[in-house]
């Protein structure tokens, strides 16, 4: 029936470990690389194509928002030109004209007749009120419209960005469902769980809070550069000189505080690894008296991700204040050489006004953009992390094939060659035939190879060489969901999900009716228990379903494989977590449960598998004896030695 030449163990010491456990102590795993801030800001920004549309609407509702509210200033300007050109003609009497004064003037006081010569004032005529609440209005009415389109811009693109992120969210998920067993062998959970959850929320959030702000302030640089240069070519000159020393102070403080963000994430992976599996196995914790080492890893890790967490925020908290000290610079110089322009008679003061603000709101984008540099960053770093995840080498394509409608049960290996890792060679040259209706036993020591066996019916790993065939046809031909709809699996480590009684018992079959779901639940005596509780079969099952034994738990994870109705049966265990007693009764259920469908059955207390049709006895990775229980008793060979052990053992004492 069988034959193999190699077989190593099952999992070597350095194979890798699903579910990235390691047991309280386990580490997550920090990025290989230095982050590349532009490469992954592309891509990122490549994510908002599909709202192209949203975002360019947006951009135009912007424009138009910036360009009134640029306007505001230069208008404003002209209100003070009208104040001070009422406050200087009210100091003049009437019937003079300005020409004259002006002539007058100029012998004893040039600098004021070059003043008076830029304004435009009546002499005898005082403050026009009238005209100044006119511009004033203006100005007011200008502003509103501007706030109502930046309101509207806001909310066109707020839903384009979360549009997005949910897409990303969406893609992360399925690439999830496309990744092969292997990749979550080699990923701590908390570090995986991390990146679909916390990395997400902080591009969502980095987008939400800079995306807007960057356009809203690259709109407002270009229109106020606009109006300085028509203002003053001179002043706007001057002013410029403070975009290459923020280009300079960007750069250098942006690609330390960079890796400083990178770490930041990572380190936060790992915090969460620690934690995840630090809370799992609390009750391990507390047995060994770990409780000691447990939190003094999570001070190191926690101190990691704080000094990190300082240094990322420190660092590029620089840029703001040192980018508000070159404004305020700016600032000072413009004021100077604007005063002595008035003061020449070049310039009104209106528009001396209207300049400083201009300056004002030409140094805020970019002081804006500077203390977003952070939120950026951040964004970024957890942007690559997510983008790593996407990037992961998927399962190999699903074929087309399809089984026929039930599947007969007949599983046989041919020359399959396997290993978890190419440098270890684990399994060579296997042959393996199950019949339809057979019970298939495995037994032997603990990594001989009996769960990679039925890890690979299930094509949860891709062979190495050979093929397994289901009823003649290779699986490796057949699409993954088509193999394994014929399947029903109980494994040692039992599965439940939040939920009801109920509903995880009809998770095996979800079209199930009422009455199957509760014969399937009888069959297996789950309906025994069940009505000790307080809401029979809508009792919630927490998320460690530790309101429940157990032995409970495995029983309900039976009910669901009864339900399926497979025609292939696998067994790993199954009734390990189970007493005495409630064992005898789930071998009645079992014997009804594998009638008819072809099973394979993992165990290592040897009385769950005597009535099995065929033993199939592993060492060292090898298929050393195969036989039924009585065959290989007598033949007194590795099965007898097991069974001595167990039984014989037990007796003598």
């Amino acid at each position: 029936m069988s034959d193999t030449k190699v077989v190593a163990n099952e999992r070597p010491e350095h194979a890798p470990q699903r579910g990235g456990g390691g047991g309280p102590h386990g580490g997550g795993g920090t990025g290989e690389k230095a982050a590349n801030f532009w490469t992954s800001g592309k891509r990122l920004v490549r994510e908002l194509r599909p709202e192209r549309i949203a975002i360019t609407v947006s951009i135009v509702l912007a424009a138009l928002a910036v360009g009134l509210s640029v306007a505001g200033p230069k208008i404003l300007g002209h209100a003070t030109d009208l104040l001070l050109e009422g406050v200087i003609g009210r100091q003049f009497p009437a019937g003079a004209s300005k020409e004259e004064l002006v002539e007058a003037t100029q012998q004893s006081n040039p600098e004021l007749a070059d003043l008076l010569e830029n304004l435009n004032f009546v002499p005898g005529q005082g403050i026009d009120f009238r005209a100044i609440g006119l511009v004033l209005i203006g100005v007011l009415g200008l502003y509103l419209v501007s706030f109502l389109f930046s309101l509207i811009q806001g909310w066109v693109l707020n839903g384009a960005i979360q549009r997005t992120v949910y897409r990303m969210r969406a893609a992360v998920s399925t690439k999830i469902e496309r990744l092969p067993l292997s990749y979550f062998d080699k990923q701590p959970r908390g570090e995986l769980l991390s990146r679909v959850t916390n990395d997400i929320d902080n591009v969502s959030q980095t987008l939400q809070q800079t995306l807007m702000q960057l356009v809203t302030s690259l709109l407002t640089l270009i229109g106020v550069l606009f109006m300085m240069f028509f203002i003053s070519p001179t002043l706007a000159l001057v002013a410029i000189l403070s975009i290459p020393v923020g280009m300079l102070v960007v750069s250098v403080i942006g690609k330390r505080s960079q890796r400083l963000f990178r770490e930041n994430w990572a380190a936060t992976g790992e915090l969460n690894a620690h934690i995840e599996e630090a809370y799992t196995g609390q009750s391990l914790v507390k047995v060994f008296g770990r409780k000691r080492e447990v939190i003094g890893e999570f001070g190191e890790r926690n101190e990691r991700l704080y000094k990190a967490g300082f240094g990322a925020q420190f660092v590029s908290g620089l840029i703001m204040p040192i980018m508000f000290f070159v404004g305020s610079l700016n600032y000072v110089v413009v004021a100077v050489i604007g005063g002595l322009r008035v003061a020449s008679g070049t310039m009104n003061i209106g528009d001396v006004q209207a300049f400083i603000q201009y300056s004002r709101q030409f140094t805020q984008p970019l002081t804006q953009v500077s203390s977003m540099a952070n939120l950026l960053q951040s964004g970024v770093a957890s942007a690559e992390r997510v983008f790593e995840l996407m990037d992961a080498d998927e399962m190999s394509e699903e074929p087309e094939l399809k089984l026929q409608d039930k599947a007969r049960g007949r599983i046989e290996f041919e020359h399959v060659d396997f290993s978890y890792s190419p440098e270890t060679e684990l399994i060579r040259d296997l042959n393996i035939v199950a019949e339809p209706g057979q019970t298939v036993a495995i037994v032997g020591p603990t990594g001989a190879g009996k769960t990679t066996l039925v890890n690979l019916i299930m094509r949860f790993y891709d062979l190495d060489g050979g093929r397994i065939t289901l009823d003649g046809v290779d699986i490796a031909t057949v699409a993954r969901g088509e193999v394994r709809r014929n399947i029903a699996m109980v494994l040692q480590d039992t599965w439940l999900f939040g939920g009801t009684i109920w509903d995880n018992i009809a998770y095996g079959r979800p079209e199930a009716t009422d009455d199957e779901i509760i014969e399937a639940a009888k069959a297996t005596f789950v309906d025994r228990f069940v009505h000790s509780l307080p809401d029979g079969y809508e009792t919630v099952i927490d998320e460690e379903g530790s309101n429940i034994s157990a032995g409970e738990k495995q029983l309900i994870t039976i009910a669901r494989a009864f339900l399926a109705d497979p025609a292939l049966l696998i067994l790993d265990e199954a009734t390990s977590s189970v007493d005495t007693r409630t064992e005898l009764l789930l071998q009645q259920a079992m014997t009804s449960l594998r009638t008819g469908r072809t099973s394979f059955v993992i165990a290592h207390r040897l009385s769950t598998i005597r009535d099995a049709d065929v033993i199939l006895v592993m060492r060292d990775g090898s298929i050393v004896e195969q036989g039924d229980h009585d065959q290989l008793l007598e033949s007194k060979g590795a099965y007898y030695e097991l069974y001595q052990s167990q039984f014989a053992a037990a007796i003598t004492a």
